[in-house]
């Protein structure tokens, strides 16, 4: 097993509930490869007892029976006793809590929505077991865990049958940039790992097929340019594992964001088909799953969010995919792909200005601290826009902050494979000069680069802090 990195305060959440005097109901949720099961087994080190079965993954010729009989299996396996084919859950659950009924143990049902998807009294059943079984043990915790957010969310965080049942819920996010980091040598470039994780983002799981002792070039080709390669075709098995049912309007939603955030209307009007009327259902599931972000602009003279909100594609990886990987599939496959420089793709720097972007946003608790701006202090952030109007221009800021003492820090986010020159200070005094605020308010321009500024640029001392992203990446900005 590789070497844990990261997670350290989620599994402090963890730990805390060891502390707790009653057993633990645990939900775990979060996008395909983010570290779910690594996390809990990282966890379950600390149990002398550490119970893991999985459901089969979703296939349209997988029954009940066949998840019950391999959960069976599992059974048998797990606490090493003679196969017995249950046919019934209450049957197989019951088997399980008589098991578990002493010691300190933690629990782990993966991949849940899985094992229950085709039997409606499969939540019921699990509730009845937590009630009249695994609450008896004050010393157990028992961990569900899944992929498939919007499943979860609907059928357990937000059902009346589990209402106050579930102690602690847990939606893991990326990786963090400081731990990122550390998946290379600290001889490595800050500008080589933004390099791979502009396609990978913080997803553990991405990051762990890197080879530290190939350039981020070879790393890449390997990884998306070669037959076989892991991400050649991680964007079917991703929404063939979250989502239940036929994925292609999922798909569709997402090609429309490839090329930059939009609005709903924005959306709509580039999906066609008859299911337009679900596309606020499919945005909240994508939402859940961790593939996009909705980014609520504000309304900055009450800090209230406005109604107005763009959907951003906060997953770098699909991004990529979209852009380089799919269009050259038949060439991948058939080995024929001749690798070129990745700057001479089309449309390289703008997409990775959005990638960058996207980096950012993920790990803006770090910008917050580096600029030491408590979060107590902060009344909204976010990605902030204003439409044209007859009194107001058009406005668009990478990032605002606003703080409750009237201070705007309008971050502009610029990725550039050379040092930024003294032209960006016009670019952000206009988008200053456009933004509407009340009196009284101060704006505070922040820089956010990679690979440096001129001399002009800091001479110039307009802008109230420059932020070097580099320093992220090689540990000398840790978070607080």
């Amino acid at each position: 097993m590789s070497v844990f990195i990261g997670r350290q305060s989620e599994l402090q959440d963890l730990f805390d509930l060891t502390k707790k005097k009653t057993a633990a109901f645990v939900v775990v949720k979060g996008r395909r490869r983010i570290g779910k099961s690594r996390l809990i087994k990282e966890f379950g080190k600390s149990f002398p007892y550490f119970h893991s079965f999985v459901g089969l993954a979703p296939d349209e010729k997988t029954s009940n029976k066949h998840q019950l009989e391999e959960f069976s299996r599992q059974i048998a396996r797990e606490f090493k006793t003679s196969f017995a084919r249950y046919d019934d859950w209450s049957d197989a659950l019951w088997a399980i809590g008589e098991r578990v009924k002493s010691g300190k143990r933690l629990l782990l049902f993966d991949e849940i929505s899985w094992m229950g998807s085709k039997d409606p009294t499969f939540l019921g059943k699990i509730k009845n077991f937590w009630d009249q079984q695994l609450k008896e043990n004050n010393q157990l915790i028992f961990i569900i865990c899944g992929s498939a957010s919007a499943w979860i969310e609907k059928n357990i965080l937000s059902s009346s049958g589990f209402v106050g049942r579930v102690s602690f819920t847990l939606n893991l996010g990326e990786l963090s940039l400081t731990d990122c980091a550390d998946f290379w040598p600290k001889t490595i470039s800050a500008y080589e790992k933004l390099k791979v994780l502009s396609i990978t983002g913080g997803v553990p799981k991405y990051l762990e097929e890197i080879n530290p002792k190939l350039s981020a070039e070879e790393n890449i080709k390997r990884l998306c340019f070669s037959k076989g390669g892991f991400l050649v075709n991680e964007f079917e098995q991703i929404f063939s594992d979250i989502f239940l049912r036929k994925s292609e309007y999922y798909k569709k939603i997402v090609k429309s964001l490839a090329s930059g955030a939009k609005e709903i209307n924005e959306i709509t009007s580039q999906v066609k088909g008859q299911r337009l009327g679900r596309i606020p259902e499919y945005l909240w599931e994508l939402e859940l799953a961790g593939m996009i972000t909705r980014d609520h602009t504000f309304n900055i003279k009450t800090g209230i969010d406005s109604d107005l909100s763009r959907y951003r594609l906060s997953d770098n990886y699909l991004r990529f995919y979209l852009k380089y990987i799919e269009k050259d599939l038949s060439k991948i496959n058939r080995r024929a792909f001749a690798y070129k420089s990745m700057s001479s793709f089309s449309e390289w720097n703008t997409i990775m200005g959005l990638q960058f972007e996207n980096l950012i946003l993920n790990n803006r608790k770090q910008i917050q601290d580096y600029l030491n701006i408590s979060a107590s202090d902060i009344i909204c952030d976010n990605p902030f826009f204003q439409r044209k109007t007859t009194r107001t221009a058009a406005c668009q800021i990478d990032y605002l902050i606003q703080t409750k003492f009237g201070t705007l820090y309008v971050c502009e986010i610029k990725f550039s494979k050379s040092p930024i020159g003294i032209a960006i200070i016009k670019e952000v005094q206009a988008k200053i000069t456009a933004l509407k605020f009340p009196k009284g308010f101060s704006c505070r321009p922040i820089l956010i680069h990679v690979n440096g500024v001129t001399d002009e640029v800091v001479d110039s001392d307009y802008f109230a802090s420059i932020v070097d992203f580099s320093n992220f990446l090689i540990g000398k900005f840790k978070r607080a």
